[in-house]
């Protein structure tokens, strides 16, 4: 068997902030692969040199996602891509809520809004205040909460998005968020590791796409009740296979009880350290499946 080829995909915002990257890619090389860093956009690259292809840190997907997914797309066709090309494109929407929902997954309760339908007052009027943001975004991009008061401002919010052509959700604000989002690591379908972090959209009424997207996180074992509403979502991911990676994020609603807020198969921080097997993990994982591609 020949030495694995890997290439661990970030973007230029990666390279230099993604501090999981690094070790990454010297922990594959411990494991006796050849490993290397690549910006998914490099011009004239051959993908196909590699035996694997690991989306890690592609921060700009979301907003440059019709090049994202022609590359995913062009990829898949020359190599093994993790995950794959059917998933990433599944999961580059979140209407995916809608899927997980219709194969009883709890899920927020969430209204898709397509371009060219009207606002109206009464969408927005939430008791406990509602969530607005765009139903492809990473990061709490141009997302922003509201007070049951401030519909006005919730209203123009997703209606200034309709007009740029984008879908809109619209989601009630789960006030228990604020003791803490649940993230739940898995590898390969397996679960390794999670943690809490502290809520993002602290601030009513301000859409800030500079703010941090993982605050206060600290390393967390969750429920038997938060595993099994984790489990059922990546039963219902439409592949044969079960992603080589993903982080589910969970919230308890009213009656604390978990409920799922995003499924992240694309390039979710997946909080390596925040486990000491974290990492190993990761590696083991990722060697695993390059070796049935590696004659």
């Amino acid at each position: 068997m020949g030495t694995a080829r890997i290439a661990v995909v970030t973007s230029e915002a990666g390279m230099r902030w993604d501090t999981d990257l690094r070790l990454i890619v010297e922990a594959l090389r411990d494991g006796g692969m050849t490993a290397e860093a690549v910006a998914w956009d490099t011009e004239a690259l051959a993908w196909g040199r590699f035996d694997s292809v690991v989306i890690r840190s592609t921060w700009d997907y979301a907003e440059r996602l019709g090049e994202f997914l022609d590359w995913v797309d062009a990829t898949t066709r020359l190599t093994r891509l993790w995950n794959p090309a059917s998933v990433v494109r599944w999961n580059s929407d979140k209407r995916y809520l809608l899927d997980l929902a219709e194969r009883g997954v709890g899920v927020v309760p969430t209204r898709f809004m397509e371009p060219g339908a009207k606002c109206a007052e009464e969408d927005f009027r939430g008791a406990g205040g509602v969530v607005v943001k765009p139903a492809v975004s990473a990061g709490a991009l141009d997302t922003a909460r509201y007070e049951p008061a401030r519909y006005l401002d919730a209203e123009k919010h997703a209606c200034g998005l309709l007009d740029q052509g984008r879908v809109v959700m619209v989601q009630p604000y789960l006030r228990l968020v604020e003791e803490g989002e649940r993230a739940l690591v898995f590898l390969s379908g397996a679960f390794s590791h999670a943690i809490r972090k502290g809520p993002v959209l602290t601030e009513p009424g301000v859409i800030d796409n500079d703010r941090g997207p993982h605050p206060d996180v600290t390393p967390y074992a969750p429920t038997v009740e938060e595993l099994g509403t984790a489990q059922a979502a990546l039963a219902a991911v439409p592949s044969p296979e079960p992603p080589l990676f993903a982080r589910v994020d969970l919230a308890m609603d009213d009656n604390r009880t978990p409920v799922v807020m995003e499924l992240e198969l694309i390039e979710p921080n997946l909080f390596l350290g925040a486990h000491p097997r974290g990492l190993e993990r990761f590696v083991a994982a990722v060697k695993t499946e390059t070796q049935k591609a590696v004659p």
